[in-house]
């Protein structure tokens, strides 16, 4: 498991203020100017606080694929560390399939902070959702249009953007593969994990708890939305960690990530299966399971997983309602996909296919693990532009 960064910073204690500094029931001047004092402290302690995430979130072990775009090739472990500042403020289009949940989010906020590290623009669009590729395609033509001078992209299909690729790369524009994965081999880069090893990671997971020759167990599947490639690697390794285990998948349902239909995929199947033991599948189903089985008197008797990492995963891990979910490293594959693009831009050497290392976080090490690599801050709120 990748070392957290950093020890956990305590505050100065503020509690027991002596009462001498009220007269008649008001604070008394100088007791007043003493707390405004004390205030901007702080406030400078935080700022300075989020400066220092911000700028240790490398030297990040990282794997390299020796052999780019092909995700069962070889690769090797390399500490990553990004360029200190761009040469230019190059301006850079970001596109999502969504900002739905809080797994987005988190993207959004690594090619944010990182794109404010570097002194670079960025304007991200988001499609809305896994059935609107024609809007995804859309949004990014109008992005070059406007002037983009590279693009990442977050991508619905895995196969449908092959085409938008090879335009934009027509006219030397660089393109960066964030998260999910497009089949094209004209792309110029690509900051992504293998979502078959997350898959597996987590059929991994359950089926050391049941292994062959035990009691079988029934899991209900949901990788989600079809045809996006990240699910389909997902399912891919799952099915395979589970294989030859006393884990019997009695149910496979796909669909879009919207906590709506997840809910519904997971209504439909405790009705056909009542006998489930496990729901695993997407962080939004997970959420989405916590709160239907509480209502039916069954959280805890059927255990829950996600094979990707949210703070509704976190929080449920942290409380017990949820058992596991590996992780990817969201915010840095943001941060390492805005950094791939300048150093293109600049002609600068640049890793051409890159992943964090993955993990599991269970209820064992969900106090240790690196935060600030995987979730977005409280405070942080979605955006759409930097300049």
């Amino acid at each position: 498991m990748p070392l957290r960064r950093g020890s956990k910073r305590r505050m100065p204690e503020l509690f027991g203020m002596e009462t001498p500094g009220y007269v008649n029931g008001r604070m008394n001047v100088r007791h007043r100017a003493n707390i405004v004092k004390i205030g901007i402290g702080l406030t400078s302690l935080v700022f300075g606080m989020q400066a220092a995430d911000a700028a240790d979130w490398y030297p990040m072990t990282v794997d390299v694929w020796t052999d780019a775009f092909n995700m069962e090739g070889p690769r090797k472990n390399v500490e990553y560390t990004p360029l200190a500042k761009a040469e230019k403020k190059w301006d850079i289009c970001v596109s999502f399939p969504h900002m739905k949940d809080a797994y987005w989010t988190a993207v959004n906020y690594g090619v944010v902070d990182e794109s404010n590290r570097l002194g670079v623009k960025m304007q991200l669009v988001e499609a809305g959702g896994y059935t609107n590729l024609n809007k995804q395609i859309s949004q990014i033509e109008d992005c070059v249009a406007s002037g983009a001078d590279a693009v990442v992209i977050g991508a619905i299909s895995f196969d449908g953007m092959n085409n938008l690729v090879k335009e934009v790369r027509s006219k030397g524009i660089p393109v960066i593969d964030v998260i999910n994965g497009m089949s094209s081999k004209e792309l110029s880069a690509k900051s992504l994990v293998s979502f078959g090893e997350m898959g597996f990671k987590a059929g991994e997971y359950v089926a050391k708890k049941h292994p062959a020759g035990g009691k079988a167990v029934k899991v209900a599947w949901f990788p989600g939305p079809p045809g996006a490639g990240w699910v389909e690697a997902g399912n891919t390794g799952f099915q395979k960690a589970v294989m030859g285990s006393a884990v019997e998948v009695v149910e496979t349902k796909y669909g879009d990530t919207g906590k709506e239909v997840q809910l519904k995929l997971v209504e439909d199947t405790l009705e056909a299966h009542p006998d489930i033991e496990y729901v695993i599948g997407t962080a939004v189903t997970a959420e989405a399971a916590v709160g239907l089985l509480r209502s039916r008197g069954l959280l805890g008797k059927v255990k829950i997983m996600s094979y990707y990492f949210t703070p509704g995963v976190y929080r449920g891990i942290k409380r017990g309602q949820i058992m596991a979910a590996p992780t990817d490293s969201t915010v840095i594959q943001g941060r390492i996909a805005i950094d791939q693009a300048v150093r293109i831009l600049e002609g600068k050497d640049y890793q051409k296919h890159v992943g964090p290392k993955l993990y599991v976080i269970d209820g064992g090490n969900v106090n240790t693990f690196d935060r600030n690599s995987s979730l977005a801050p409280d405070s942080f709120k979605p955006t759409f532009t930097v300049n």
